[in-house]
């Protein structure tokens, strides 16, 4: 059969890293009037798990997740990772970004990141942009790969993710009703 099937609509979030949280509310806001509502926003969190944004951003840094209402078509996300740089370099001073944003989203099985940067386990999705597979869920957890972030390992982040997945799971069931 030559039948193509095309994938479910995802649960979008992003990481959003800043040192100034005045920034981090212009960008959510900015974030919301392009995609809409923000069904879960995550408590702060020290970002110290590296230090490979300090001689850009300056520290301390600090990260929070928010996720959107609206499920989202997984073919937008090339676009989705270049309106979130656009946003990065409007908040940028003298070059040196001030905020980093790292749009992803979330099935059932997986959470997948968005990046300008290729690498052995990237996929390119066009523009110039590339994703990975961060981590998949099975046995009623997400499940690390070798090449899953340290502070995404953490059970607080998986239980983000968990939550937001929760979310995804319900507003699919509540479409195959409709």
């Amino acid at each position: 059969m030559l039948t193509r099937v095309f994938p479910l609509p995802v649960k979008f979030f992003c990481s959003i890293i800043f040192g100034e949280s005045s920034i981090y509310e212009k960008v959510k806001t900015i974030l919301s009037r392009k995609f809409g509502a923000i069904d879960f926003e995550s408590e702060v969190f020290d970002f110290d798990f590296t230090d490979y944004y300090y001689k850009e951003m300056g520290k301390p840094l600090f990260r929070r997740f928010v996720s959107f209402k609206a499920l989202q078509d997984q073919g937008k996300f090339a676009s989705i990772k270049l309106f979130a740089i656009k946003i990065e370099k409007k908040f940028s001073r003298e070059n040196r970004r001030l905020v980093n944003i790292d749009p992803g989203y979330i099935t059932e099985a997986k959470l997948v990141l968005t990046t300008t940067k290729d690498f052995c386990h990237r996929i390119y999705i066009g523009k110039g942009v590339w994703a990975e597979v961060t981590m998949q869920y099975r046995d009623g957890a997400f499940q690390n790969s070798p090449t899953t972030y340290p502070d995404y390992r953490t059970a607080q982040y998986k239980q983000i993710f968990l939550t937001m997945r929760d979310t995804y799971r319900q507003q699919i069931k509540n479409a195959e009703r409709s």
